[in-house]
């Protein structure tokens, strides 16, 4: 098994998670955007989706939520507000391109929650629940301000995508793969994974009402 240098996991997990805060950043504008919500609105719905997850792994871990560190996601987010001022209706008439941002979070929120769980000293299996929760609570906390169901509870693979992409980290790491290719493939497996199950509308069977009813 390949032990990577700390140094390079480290900036990897820094430029992934400033990549991932702006993906979902932009995905978190664009709804409030669809709710007609303002500029400022807008942001704080962003920020909160870039933000949501990454701040409940690192609670959970007993650390500095990662924002705290340094302003750079702060500014991340304003550059995502600009950015869909200025090109949100070019954006608008190509086809998935919000689907693109949202799923490219998702990704790389993912592989830093894993990161970050892994670099803590801590079991694989916590580090793929700690993947999970950094790339989904987001959508979750935005779907909250939105007053909407969260879409990882009642429909499209969400959630589980990241799941797979943990076991596929998982997989190439005991196996001793180098830690970029770890990386791209546990990223493509999330996407690919997220891309079917919107393009085939893949879901979760559906628990029966019967199951809920109480009388």
């Amino acid at each position: 098994m390949i032990t990577a240098d700390p140094h390079i996991v480290h900036i990897l997990q820094e430029v992934i998670e400033f990549l991932g805060t702006f993906a979902f950043a932009i995905s978190g504008i664009r709804h409030a955007a669809a709710r007609h919500f303002d500029w400022f609105g807008g942001y704080v719905c962003g920020f909160a989706v870039a933000i949501g997850g990454g701040t409940i792994r690192d609670v959970m871990l007993g650390v500095t939520p990662f924002w705290m560190t340094s302003p750079m996601y702060v500014l991340c987010t304003a550059v995502a507000l600009i950015f869909v001022i200025l090109f949100g209706r070019l954006l608008k008439r190509l086809d998935n391109a919000w689907f693109a941002f949202d799923t490219l979070g998702l990704a790389l929120f993912n592989i830093a929650g894993i990161q970050k769980t892994l670099t803590m000293g801590h079991a694989f299996w916590v580090a793929i629940i700690m993947g999970c929760i950094t790339g989904a609570a987001g959508g979750v906390i935005r779907d909250v301000l939105l007053n909407n169901i969260p879409v990882i509870f009642h429909k499209e693979i969400y959630a589980m995508a990241c799941v797979a992409g943990g076991l596929v980290y998982w997989l190439l790491f005991y196996l001793g793969a180098p830690l970029p290719l770890t990386i791209v493939v546990s990223f493509l497996t999330v996407c690919i994974i997220r891309y079917l199950a919107v393009r085939y509308h893949i879901s979760l069977p559906i628990l029966s009402k019967d199951a809920g009813d109480m009388d």
